[in-house]
């Protein structure tokens, strides 16, 4: 965080406006991962609320194994979509049968993370980015899928609408090779407004 905020003004101000992020983690494994596809395309608060009950009904945060022994209407009385759920099968299925090995990818590079990781039905760029930063805390990832980010960035570069992907690429590319760190301070900058406050990011 230092280096970025010596190289980069915005983030210095910022840094030194609302203080430096917190080091939101999440635990590696099927856990977070089923979590993730929770919050894709919904609130992080609606996201936690369908967690909790889905922790509720089984009486313990979900395993692979726990999570196949619910019903679909068991899921759906948690909140879950139809396709959620059917995103939530298939992870856990490839979990149990090591089609995906959650246990190998710290030893592999991003790319090769990314590549396992987007294998499996459900799981796109933006679910692995966030998996890669805040679960394996790689140093350098840059999710610009993420709409708290756009968001962020706009409000910080006082641009007049959402910066394009190709323009997120750009402002990323200077904050190389640190720019998970980057996301953090944009994700604190989204989450210091008093009506997002409520909406924390997970652990």
């Amino acid at each position: 965080m230092a280096e970025l905020c010596q190289r980069d003004a915005k983030l210095r101000l910022l840094v030194t406006r609302i203080g430096p992020p917190p080091h939101w983690y999440r635990p590696p494994g099927f856990r977070t991962l089923l979590y993730l596809i929770l919050e894709q395309q919904v609130s992080l608060a609606s996201a936690r609320a369908a967690w909790n009950k889905l922790v509720t009904r089984l009486g313990r945060e979900p395993s692979p194994e726990a999570f196949l022994t619910l019903s679909d209407q068991q899921l759906r009385d948690t909140g879950l979509s139809r396709q959620k759920i059917q995103y939530g099968r298939t992870l856990a299925k490839a979990v149990l049968n090591r089609v995906l090995k959650l246990d190998k990818l710290q030893s592999l590079d991003d790319a090769s993370v990314r590549e396992c990781l987007t294998k499996i039905k459900g799981i796109g760029g933006w679910t692995a980015d966030i998996y890669m930063l805040e679960a394996l805390r790689r140093p350098d990832i840059w999710p610009i899928g993420d709409l708290a980010l756009v968001v962020s960035a706009q409000e910080v570069f006082g641009l007049d609408e959402r910066p394009s992907a190709e323009l997120l690429e750009e402002l990323g590319d200077g904050w190389r090779p640190w720019r998970s760190v980057a996301a953090r301070i944009l994700w604190h900058n989204y989450l210091s407004k008093p009506k997002r406050r409520g909406g924390g990011k997970p652990k």
